[in-house]
């Protein structure tokens, strides 16, 4: 989704299987438990999480693990490693977050160059499992709402919500690569 309205001249089509979109119900809701099982496994610290998830352990084995990564790769991600909460508190700090928000695509497709770019392609593909564990379906229906309110036309635009979470779902890949090619070959 970023990459394709960033550079809409490379490309005229993309797919997006939960995508992540729509940050502010996504990844904030993460904040307060990152700050949480920081504060009650690790000092309140992320360095002492490092130390224990290097330790030897198996990977993922801790309930938090993945949020805590989670939070922590879209750091780097998206502010260059700063956190955009208050590690005690999960308070937001707004400048931080901003730069976060700066990459959602829901966001994104709001501003009149990006629209614009949605408006260029020659196909999009917007899925997400009803069940998605990280609420990407959520995510997926904000950013159809914002394709559509581009004006990109109908026959442009796949969406669907099916069966199935977040995992397991690259039997989906052959149905959105069809789509790409009959659009982008007609």
């Amino acid at each position: 989704m970023v990459t394709a309205m960033l550079r809409p001249d490379l490309f005229s089509a993309f797919a997006t299987h939960a995508g992540d979109a729509i940050f502010d119900r996504t990844y904030r809701r993460e904040f307060v438990e990152t700050a949480r099982a920081l504060r009650e496994s690790y000092d309140g610290s992320y360095e002492r999480f490092w130390e224990d998830f290097r330790s030897g352990r198996p990977a993922f084995s801790k309930k938090t693990d993945h949020t805590l990564l989670d939070v922590w790769a879209m750091s780097a991600a998206y502010s260059a490693g700063d956190l955009p909460f208050d590690l005690e508190t999960g308070e937001v700090i707004e400048q931080v977050w901003q730069r976060w928000l700066a990459w959602d695509p829901v966001v994104m497709a709001r501003e009149p160059r990006y629209a614009q770019a949605l408006r260029q392609m020659r196909a999009i593909w917007i899925d997400a499992g009803r069940s998605d564990e990280f609420f990407l379906d959520v995510g997926a229906v904000a950013f159809r709402r914002e394709v559509e309110a581009a004006g990109v036309a109908d026959d442009v635009v796949h969406f669907e919500l099916h069966d199935g979470g977040h995992f397991g779902t690259s039997w989906r890949y052959p149905l959105a690569l069809s789509f790409l090619v009959e659009r982008l070959a007609g």
